[in-house]
């Protein structure tokens, strides 16, 4: 027997929505970055670089066979040279400093160094060691021109991720908490 109620059977699901507050809309979560194309070849090119000042580093040891104060710049390259890498992969920051602006400079001075080397060979040795030095600048100048690049220091500027967060707090419609509100 059909049934003799005015309502229609799905009226009672409208009436038992939530109300919304008054001129907040829905909350939209924003969306997650997107980690750029440049981002991961910066960080292999800031891995060559890597390997670079670590085999610099090998043929000034091999040289001597001992351990002495010059041998700490390739050290100190080498290791900013990955933490660079590591920090444009991820995303990162490092403190005040972006992780780009850290792999850009660990891939200037080796760039200057390399530079450097092959006007001195050119000069003063043959030929097939200039241009193996200018071979050994692909690296330093790969990383150097992808960490330049404006999606790459975008994507590692300070506070990326912090104000990602804070954004994704207040989008889930609770609103500000109440240390935000001065209370």
């Amino acid at each position: 027997m059909p049934s003799t109620s005015s309502r229609r059977p799905g009226a009672a699901a409208t009436q038992q929505r939530p109300r919304r507050p008054l001129g907040r809309g829905f909350a939209v979560a924003p969306p997650e970055p997107v980690r750029p194309l440049q981002a991961p070849f910066a960080a292999v090119f800031g891995g060559l670089v890597a390997l670079e000042d670590a085999y610099l580093g090998w043929l000034l040891w091999d040289a001597d066979r001992s351990w002495s104060w010059y041998l700490l710049v390739p050290l100190l390259l080498l290791v900013a040279a990955l933490a660079g890498a590591v920090l444009v992969l991820r995303g990162r920051s490092l403190g005040r400093v972006s992780g780009s602006a850290v792999l850009a400079w660990s891939c200037v001075l080796p760039l200057l160094g390399l530079l450097a080397l092959a006007v001195f060979f050119a000069a003063f040795a043959d030929g097939e060691s200039a241009s193996m030095s200018l071979v050994l600048l692909v690296g330093p100048l790969g990383g150097l021109v992808l960490a330049l690049r404006a999606p790459v220091r975008e994507w590692t500027r300070r506070g990326r991720a912090r104000g990602q967060g804070a954004a994704r707090g207040l989008a889930s419609g609770r609103g500000p908490t109440r240390s935000a509100r001065g209370r």
